[in-house]
């Protein structure tokens, strides 16, 4: 009885790709991007997402051991991880609009000529700029609110602007990072 033919996952009936590729895709799949020359390093943010994330995750860590261990839980894990999780995602945000990493339309913002691609990412830049701006206008008269009217967190009772002062700072962050990118797009030196 003769055997069926088998092939091996090299042979050429299983090829799926390019004759000259290779079999295991090389790491890493999409190619690192330079970070861009700016005045104030991004190694900042990098290191604040960095001991964000770390803390979050420690806090996060011992919450559960003393869940676990205990029946109870602390009291004051949620509203600081929830504090931590919005620095981070501010701090990313401005890493994000830096390294021209933002969510946006592919098809739209990076198809056509370069001069379109430039008009495009110059009315990008100035809608995120106003919105930040603004961000940080409003979210700093919630902190002198919070501030003047004495408002306090549920649960470990500590003053509310304690965590809201973040917001207009980190929005800051983020409108002068933009207006950088906005600066280099003008002068040319961005894509």
């Amino acid at each position: 009885m003769q055997r069926p033919f088998c092939p091996r996952p090299s042979h050429k009936l299983f090829a799926m790709q390019r004759p000259d590729a290779p079999e295991e895709p090389v790491e890493p799949i999409i190619a690192p991007e330079p970070d861009p020359t700016v005045k104030v390093p991004l190694a900042l943010e990098d290191w604040l997402a960095v001991i964000l994330l770390a803390l979050l995750a420690l806090i996060t860590f011992a919450n559960v051991l003393v869940r676990y261990f205990t029946d109870q839980s602390f009291a004051w894990t949620e509203e600081i991880s929830i504090f931590l999780l919005i620095v981070l995602t501010m701090a990313g945000g401005s890493m994000a609009f830096v390294r021209n990493h933002h969510i946006r339309i592919e098809i739209l913002a990076d198809n056509g000529s370069p001069r379109r691609q430039r008009i495009l990412a110059l009315i990008a830049n100035v809608c995120v700029l106003l919105f930040f701006v603004m961000l940080t206008v409003l979210s700093a008269r919630l902190v002198y609110d919070e501030f003047r009217y004495e408002e306090t967190s549920p649960a470990i009772g500590v003053p509310t602007w304690w965590y809201s002062v973040w917001l207009p700072l980190m929005a800051a962050l983020i409108s002068a990072r933009v207006l950088g990118t906005l600066m280099r797009l003008v002068r040319g030196q961005a894509k």
